[in-house]
């Protein structure tokens, strides 16, 4: 397989050689295909299930039924090549990506109550099954409304407020005492997120001031999803990541792709560039902070990348998102992402 030849380093060998992991989200559909399989093995030392851990999979029928066997078989994959795993999500507070139950439920006469039962016994069940055969659990994944900058209203949050937050946090650690918690959000660096970027940081210091076991921030970094590519607002994000740091946060890049539907070229050299160009400048402001410590793209090669029916291109061309091509060879993208690495400073 192309991509698997030649005598370059692969990314997770230059990744460790810095303390760092490279790695890809999988989803149980994709993951039928042989050659991704063993493009992660070759390229990932750290994987992440795409949807198969999320509630609407796990818990999507009722109160009492639950389904693992997606996230059993990717994980099964994952410790057989001693692949790390993290774990997505184990509350998305967000109703259009909730049970219907869920969202119908009948919390009775004491609905606080009842509501953290429920919560406290999702992340019981769900996280005492893995342990520590999963390495890193989104605890919580994009609860501030960019519009607003203040926490979304969802089906927990009409009950129990900003507590649900603590209760998922406190819930988590209480079953997994070692392993690493976080909070994960799209807040992004192009013009437009920054009343996003403003509520993430209010909520990672309430975090603190209430002593809030979590450890670190998911950025998700999908950049250019729905800005302009080129408009990354390099010292404002600069600004925004030392109050992070400064408040004993590690960084993780959970769910990293280049979009290039907004380039207006169809001519696929010139976009490659482009993307390699931008992925570079982004991933190089990240590693300058040694708190960060994985790079994890959300779905390559291109077209197993989410973005091909998220934000399809207007000449209806494929997206070029990732560092490899539709046919697993290596892109412009691959080579700035090794070049990032090896001039990272050591973790």
């Amino acid at each position: 397989m192309a991509a698997l030849a030649g005598t370059e380093t692969a990314l997770k060998d230059l990744a460790a050689a810095k303390g760092l992991r490279f790695g890809n989200a999988i989803g149980i559909g994709a993951f039928k295909d042989p050659k991704l399989k063993a493009l992660m093995i070759a390229e990932c030392n750290v994987l992440v299930m795409e949807n198969e851990l999320k509630m609407y999979v796990t818990h999507n029928n009722n109160a009492t039924d639950y389904n693992f066997a997606p996230a059993d078989e990717l994980l099964g994959f994952a410790e057989a090549n001693k692949i790390p795993m993290r774990g997505h999500n184990l509350y998305w507070a967000r109703d259009e990506f909730t049970p219907q139950w869920l969202k119908a439920y009948d919390f009775g006469a004491k609905p606080k109550v009842e509501a953290e039962r429920l919560l406290r016994d999702y992340i019981k069940v769900v996280t005492t099954r893995y342990g520590d055969r999963i390495c890193s659990w989104d605890v919580v994944n994009e609860t501030i409304d960019p519009a607003t900058g203040e926490v979304r209203d969802n089906v927990f949050t009409r009950i129990l407020g900003m507590d649900v937050l603590r209760i998922a946090f406190e819930a988590a650690r209480e079953n997994l005492p070692k392993t690493e918690l976080v909070y994960n959000d799209y807040m992004s660096w192009e013009a437009g997120n920054e009343k996003h970027r403003a509520g993430v940081l209010k909520m990672l210091r309430w975090f603190r001031d209430k002593n809030i076991p979590i450890d670190a921030l998911g950025v998700q970094s999908h950049i250019g999803n729905g800005f302009d590519l080129l408009g990354g607002q390099v010292n404002q994000w600069k600004d925004w990541l030392d109050a992070i740091v400064a408040m004993d946060y590690d960084l993780h890049i959970t769910e990293f792709d280049v979009d290039d539907q907004r380039i207006p070229t169809g001519d696929i050299e010139q976009r490659d560039a482009i993307v390699a160009t931008v992925g570079r400048i982004y991933l190089d402001q990240m590693l300058s902070y040694k708190q960060t410590k994985d790079v994890i793209f959300w779905g390559m090669p291109d077209h197993y990348n989410w973005l091909q029916g998220f934000t399809p291109r207007e000449d209806k061309l494929p997206l070029r998102p990732t560092p490899f091509d539709s046919n697993y060879e290596k892109k412009p993208l691959y080579y700035a992402i090794a070049e990032s690495f090896k001039n990272a400073s050591p973790r």
